[in-house]
């Protein structure tokens, strides 16, 4: 992030804003040093600022240095949404990349996000796909919890599902978030953190 120094944080914000060519409320802002002089001479602020399309441009300069490394050529494509960015990745060897059961894109999604949220001190949502592979996946494993808590529904015997990435758990606890007599926890640490989809008789959308 670039450091910005002025007499106070109005005017810090200003410059960074007009540097950028933003609005100051666009700005996320981290205060790292303030001075106090005698009389106000001497005063000053320092500051990281940084707005969303520096998020972009950081995940767009880091995969193209990371694939470079690897010697190939790549096409990202980085999409805006909500809290964070969607990134498409194209290549001539799309399923080396995705790998065993996703596996190797999963590690690609876990050091990209982990690398933005650092070094810009925030969480955002990134979500890295190619060919569409993880909404793919979202769909596959959305059908699958429903028809396993549709069973729980009836037996009200509660199911383990087999452990799978952060991303997928958030998936399925938000897609049975609304139906009736069901309630999702995750379980385990690491690689072995599961999902369990138990019957809750208190969850009824009559109530």
């Amino acid at each position: 992030m670039k450091k910005y120094t002025a007499k106070t944080l109005d005017d810090l914000l200003k410059q960074a804003a007009n540097d950028k060519n933003v609005a100051v409320s666009d700005l996320t802002y981290f205060v790292l040093e303030e001075k106090k002089g005698i009389l106000g001479i001497g005063t000053s602020v320092t500051a990281e600022a940084y707005c969303l399309n520096d998020v972009k441009e950081f995940i767009f300069n880091y995969l193209g240095e990371f694939f470079t490394e690897l010697n190939q050529e790549i096409e990202i494509e980085i999409i805006p949404q909500a809290e964070g960015f969607k990134v498409m990745l194209n290549a001539d060897n799309n399923a080396i990349l995705i790998g065993k059961n996703g596996q190797t894109l999963q590690s690609i999604n876990t050091v990209v996000r982990s690398a933005v949220n650092s070094t810009f001190k925030k969480r955002f949502n990134i979500l890295v796909d190619i060919n569409n592979y993880k909404q793919d996946r979202y769909a596959k494993v959305k059908s699958m919890a429903r028809r396993i808590a549709r069973t729980v529904q009836k037996t009200k015997v509660e199911a383990v599902l087999d452990p799978m990435p952060n991303d997928e758990r958030k998936v399925i606890h938000q897609f049975l978030g609304e139906m009736d007599h069901i309630k999702t926890e995750s379980e385990g640490e690491g690689i072995h953190r599961h999902l369990k989809i138990m019957y809750d008789e208190n969850k009824s959308s009559d109530k």
